[in-house]
């Protein structure tokens, strides 16, 4: 990199002052600060694809091994899913050949199963409303009034 002290660009500074001249040097100085800051956001830019494209590459690797894995416990279950049914297989040719009696067939039951029925008669009724006796009891008010009529009510009745 280039190493730029306070006087190296002092020195730069007054040749372009003397190079452009006091009247373009403003614009020429933006137009520098602006492409320097084009510059920056591209190799911004292109670093922020570069870790990216690691990124993904690390996670493709990840999941590669992921579905090795996978595949790893697939193949050990099927072979001791396999395993098991040989097993099941036998010790059922082994109780069927030791049952030498033969089995009683099972009549099915006289009567029918009765068919299902909700344990409340009228379950589709809110059960969580309060009773008007509770209501009245307790000096709930059940009905609303209207502004007109609350004053009128409660008006302090004027003596005759």
């Amino acid at each position: 990199m280039i190493d730029l002290g306070i006087s190296k660009i002092a020195l730069i500074g007054a040749v372009a002052l003397i190079v452009i001249g006091p009247e373009k040097l403003p614009r020429v100085a933006r137009t520098l600060g602006a492409l320097l800051g084009k510059a920056q956001r591209y190799v911004a830019d292109v670093k922020a694809e570069v870790n990216r494209s690691m990124e993904l590459d690390e996670l493709r690797k990840m999941k590669e091994t992921v579905e090795t894995a996978a595949k790893d416990v697939g193949n050990t279950i099927q072979t001791n899913a396999n395993d098991f049914e040989k097993a099941w297989n036998e010790t059922q040719s082994e109780v069927n050949s030791s049952l030498a009696y033969e089995q009683p067939a099972y009549e099915p039951l006289a009567e029918p199963v009765p068919e299902y029925r909700h344990p409340k008669k009228k379950w589709r009724i809110k059960q969580g409303s309060v009773p008007q006796w509770y209501k009245a009891r307790a000096g709930v008010r059940t009905k609303a009034l209207s502004g007109a009529a609350r004053v009128a009510r409660y008006r302090p009745q004027r003596p005759s």
